[in-house]
């Protein structure tokens, strides 16, 4: 009898990870027998069951806890979606998997999620020119870059790390990038993203969206949206439609679970973006929305002085030297990895522009609902 794949997501509570189990059953996968989903708590068991997901309670962090569930579920395949930033339960999963494989002699696999800001300048990536996700130096490149912030270097040699020791254990990997990802999440949990959500909490506490990016003058409108090849000394970054993102996810999976063997390891990387905008753009665009709703006064986007960057460290809990990491910064990276695999977004780059009233309004119905909400940055995270 042929051994079909048991999988596991971890994050089922978040943004990404919500909207991953929401669009599970739509999907129609087959080619495995379980799924399995991480939770933390008694309520999170009971959502998870929803979705035909079997919930497991455990630490990712606690290398016998892992190995023991892993290996206990003939688990295969791994999409973990909780830390971009360090690299520990990756390390667990990766080791119990190569376990698994060393017993049933199935192909195994593990899925990390990473981010953008990885693959831009504030990481020491290359901005130069574009960076397609199928570089095929492109494990070189990271593995050579030195961030101009320091503790930048930490979640770019988890990247190599993950590669590195799956490779050593038998294990498939993917490196798999969100972006600016923007939309309503669908799962039980967060609905809401993180870097528009910065906009608007830097915003509210500034009284003014401010530019922290060098580049064009904000009230120039003749200027093309599609800036990536007409103005590359500006600060452009990818985008992408949650629901796109959701389905390169799902389309990863699909062409493991059908056999389709999608690239792994050093060239394994997987950028869930649409195309690029300019973060001038982006401010622009929700600065008009804050203003409709009163929570700004101004909608003119101004550039940042100390006074404005205090305030805005401030709403974002962060120092005022961090305020460029989380609301600007270069992004190159390409994608071109997903259409390989049949992968086609729905939603074009300058989407995020026109839907920026309905991001605006959900991240306030949100935040008022529950301060708490949105997914913790990835440097953030436990």
């Amino acid at each position: 009898m042929t051994l079909s794949h048991n999988i596991l997501i971890t994050g089922a509570s978040g943004y990404l990870g919500g909207t991953l189990l929401a669009r599970w059953a739509s999907a129609s996968l087959t080619g495995y027998d379980k799924l399995f989903a991480l939770v933390r708590t008694d309520a999170q068991r009971e959502q998870v069951k929803q979705y035909g997901a079997e919930p497991l309670t455990f630490s990712p962090r606690d290398e016998q806890a892992v190995r023991n569930v892993v290996i206990q579920n003939r688990i295969t395949i791994v999409f973990y979606l909780i830390d971009a930033f360090e690299s520990v339960g990756q390390e667990n999963f990766i080791k119990a998997l190569g376990e698994v494989k060393s017993q049933t002699g199935l192909d195994v696999h593990l899925l990390h999620t990473s981010g953008a800001k990885i693959f831009s300048g504030l990481a020491g990536a290359p901005t130069d020119s574009p960076l397609l996700d199928t570089d095929p130096r492109l494990y070189e490149i990271q593995k050579a870059q030195e961030p101009p912030i320091s503790f930048m270097q930490k979640p770019v040699e988890t990247n190599t790390r993950v590669i590195d020791l799956a490779q050593a254990n038998g294990v498939k990997s993917y490196v798999f990038t969100p972006c600016i990802v923007y939309g309503r999440g669908e799962g039980f949990g967060n609905p809401i993203s993180i870097q528009t959500v910065d906009i608007v909490k830097a915003a509210s506490a500034a009284g003014q969206v401010h530019s922290v990016t060098p580049g064009r003058p904000v009230s120039d409108e003749s200027l093309l949206r599609n800036v990536d090849k007409s103005l590359p000394h500006l600060e452009t970054w990818p985008v992408c439609h949650v629901i796109d993102n959701t389905s390169l996810y799902l389309q990863i999976l699909r062409s493991i679970l059908n056999g389709e063997k999608p690239e792994y390891g050093k060239n394994g990387y997987y950028l869930a973006a649409s195309g690029s905008v300019t973060w001038d753009d982006l401010y622009e665009a929700m600065a008009k929305a804050l203003k409709v709703r009163n929570v700004i006064t101004d909608e003119r986007v101004v550039p940042a002085d100390e006074t404005a960057l205090g305030k805005m460290a401030h709403g974002l809990g962060t120092e005022s030297s961090l305020v460029q990491m989380r609301l600007a910064g270069k992004c190159t990276f390409t994608a071109k990895h997903g259409a390989q695999l049949g992968w086609n977004p729905q939603f074009p780059p300058e989407h995020i522009l026109e839907a920026a009233d309905d991001e605006v309004e959900l991240i306030l119905q949100t935040l008022r609902s529950d301060a708490s909400s949105g997914d913790k940055p990835w440097y953030k995270k436990e």
